[in-house]
């Protein structure tokens, strides 16, 4: 387990360029970090050949020269890993097969995999491709390099489209909320409006009521006089009638001359039917076409 966990931090502070450990390492604004004399080499390299742009050997993001800075943390994490060293009991079984407790020296080929001399032998191994570890070393450690730059490449590529994404995310949310203004704005335009003729329409209403009921009480008023001019003349006739021939005959011309005056003086109505109701053929239109496209609760 001590020895997974030292290969692993191993891993971490190995230059990316020459694979060792790290020595004065520097580090660039995308946080790579790599030896001075590997990445000074490398930035001049960079210089030369690209017309003096230089890019981090790992995510290929641009840096000036003047973005170098010393890594000391990571110096110190050297530095004291280049002081551990493994038991020698565990030392020994590290190139150990763990079946026969022989070195491991063979690569085989056809199952990939470290073997010794008698796995090479066994039933498992018979036959096949099986060359020495030195052999296929360089060649596999450059396909796993490959490996695992393409992968940090993908990987930097991946961030960059998420930040593209997050972009186009913020994009469209300044959109939407312009979008959402601009109707909130016109609807309540709209709203005004409606308002405005609303009031203007119940002044109308109000003034038209005013009118008509000022003209029917005057009416009224009208018929109260000649109802009551019509009952005085019907109580001088009955009394006239009640009495005797000579007080009826008396100034009959007169009475006869006031019946025949009164006549009952119809008032001036207004019927319903007659007067212009409101109408808003513009609101309606617009009221079908929201009820078409939408169910409107009522």
């Amino acid at each position: 387990m001590a020895f997974e966990l030292l290969t692993c931090l191993r891993e971490e502070v190995t230059c990316p360029i020459c694979l060792d450990l790290l020595t004065e390492p520097l580090s660039l604004d995308c946080g790579h970090s790599f030896c001075q004399a590997c990445i000074t080499a490398k930035t001049k390299e960079s210089v030369t050949s690209q017309g003096g742009e230089s890019t981090c050997p790992v995510c290929r993001i641009s840096y000036c020269t003047g973005e170098l800075r010393p890594n000391w943390h990571v110096a110190n994490i050297v530095e004291r890993l280049r002081k551990v060293k493994v038991s020698p009991k565990e030392g020994q079984k590290i190139n150990l097969c763990e079946r026969h407790e022989e070195k491991l020296l063979l690569f085989c080929k056809t199952d990939r995999k470290v073997i010794c001399w008698l796995c090479e032998r066994s039933q498992e191994h018979r036959g096949h491709h099986t060359v020495l570890v030195e052999e296929v070393a360089h060649e596999f450690q450059e396909k796993l390099q490959a490996a695992l730059w393409k992968l940090k490449n993908d990987q930097q590529e991946a961030r960059m489209l998420e930040a593209v994404i997050g972009e186009e995310r913020t994009s469209w949310k300044k959109q939407m909320q312009t979008e959402r203004q601009s109707i909130q704005a016109q609807f309540k335009k709209l709203k005004d409006i409606l308002e405005c003729e609303e009031l203007r329409e119940l002044q109308n209403l109000e003034s038209e009521e005013k009118a008509v009921l000022g003209r029917l009480a005057e009416a009224e008023d009208e018929l109260a006089q000649q109802s009551q001019l019509a009952t005085d003349l019907i109580l001088d006739l009955e009394c006239r009638l009640q009495g005797s021939t000579m007080d009826m005959l008396q100034d009959v011309n007169h009475l006869v001359e006031r019946s025949e005056a009164l006549s009952l003086k119809k008032p001036k109505t207004f019927l319903k039917e007659q007067r212009k109701a409101f109408r808003a053929p513009n609101l309606k239109r617009i009221i079908q076409a929201f009820e078409k496209a939408h169910v409107i609760p009522y």
